[in-house]
């Protein structure tokens, strides 16, 4: 089966440069837990369904990374990152039948609890694992 992997964006989507609930920091408490429950809840049934590979969330904080040479230590900076709306707020990988299931298993994480306990719709984008990697020769 092809596996798939959903990028959940933190606040960007194709039609606009914004999306169109509030950003999770603007959540109570129990708006992120009801949020981060679905999410557990999308994991626990896709495991059941045997399409489940793996699910994770970042957060903001990261590191830009280079090679540095072959004698030299790898260079690191903290910035400037693009802006938030830009970051990866986390990620599913299925491994499904189908295109059409990983677009049905999207558009379900894409319902997500937000603020108010109302879905977020947020845009997820979808792309295949690359499953044929050249051989070594």
């Amino acid at each position: 089966m092809p596996k798939y992997l959903l990028l959940k964006h933190y606040q960007v989507g194709p039609d606009s440069p914004a999306a169109d609930f509030a950003p999770m920091d603007e959540w109570s408490a129990d708006e992120v837990a009801a949020h981060i429950d679905f999410q557990r809840e999308v994991g626990r049934v896709l495991t059941e369904s045997g399409e489940f590979v793996d699910a994770q969330a970042l957060t903001e904080q990261g590191a830009w990374v280079r090679y540095g040479g072959p004698d030299a230590a790898p260079v690191v900076t903290d910035g400037p990152f693009p802006e938030t709306k830009e970051l990866i707020a986390g990620w599913f990988i299925i491994d499904v039948e189908s295109e059409a299931r990983a677009h049905e298993v999207a558009a379900w994480v894409s319902s997500a609890p937000g603020k108010g306990g109302e879905p977020i719709y947020e845009w997820l984008e979808v792309r295949p694992v690359m499953d044929d990697a050249p051989a070594d020769e």
